[in-house]
């Protein structure tokens, strides 16, 4: 355990900084499953709203530093080709 007070500071930054990323990642996981739901059941309009809402927590979270760019980038585009195969289908 820490014994200087600049340690124990810095415990306690850690301790909020790692709920809060915490917190932020949960987020994004959440909106994730919930807009593979959404694509599972078929529903257009469900995802169309669903996949606005996780491409903002995706960004949100690059911004805080939570996710790489890279690493959000590369799931939206996952995540727009799977909507728009859904689209494809449903007028088909």
């Amino acid at each position: 355990m820490a014994n200087h007070v600049s340690s124990l500071k810095r415990a306690r930054q850690t301790e909020r900084k790692t709920a809060v990323n915490r917190a932020n990642k949960s987020r994004v996981r959440g909106s994730l499953r919930l807009l593979r739901e959404a694509i599972a059941k078929g529903d257009v309009t469900a995802i169309n709203e669903q996949f606005k809402q996780t491409v903002s927590a995706l960004d949100k979270s690059v911004q805080k530093g939570v996710l790489h760019g890279n690493t959000a980038s590369r799931y939206k585009s996952r995540l727009a080709a799977r909507v728009k195969a859904v689209a494809v289908k449903k007028t088909a």
